[in-house]
């Protein structure tokens, strides 16, 4: 498991069949102040989503999480699950923003 800023990272068994693919490896931006955590690089891992939920797949050997505040973590390939940070409220459950 690991921990990248406000995204937390663990190995999965698989993603789900119905999970539809995202065209970029952008696992969270910050509205405030416009930084990712991202893969570095392209054609190294493939992103997709279901319901809200994020599935990462390293395809390559390996691949690098970057972020402008973060050191880069090596993610070895495999399947993972992204969950970003929430805040809770009285009011709701609200995701963290950078």
């Amino acid at each position: 498991m690991w921990r990248h800023g406000d995204v937390l990272i663990a190995v999965a068994d698989a993603i789900p069949k119905d999970a539809r693919a995202l065209p970029h490896c952008v696992l969270a931006e910050g509205e405030t102040t416009g930084h990712a955590h991202r893969i570095e690089g392209a054609g190294l891992a493939d992103l997709f989503e279901l319901r809200g939920e994020r599935f990462l797949h390293i395809t390559a050997e390996s691949a690098r999480l970057i972020h402008e505040e973060h050191k880069p973590i090596i993610l070895p390939r495999g399947v993972y699950r992204v969950w970003i940070q929430r805040e809770y409220t009285p009011t709701a459950i609200v995701p963290v923003r950078d």
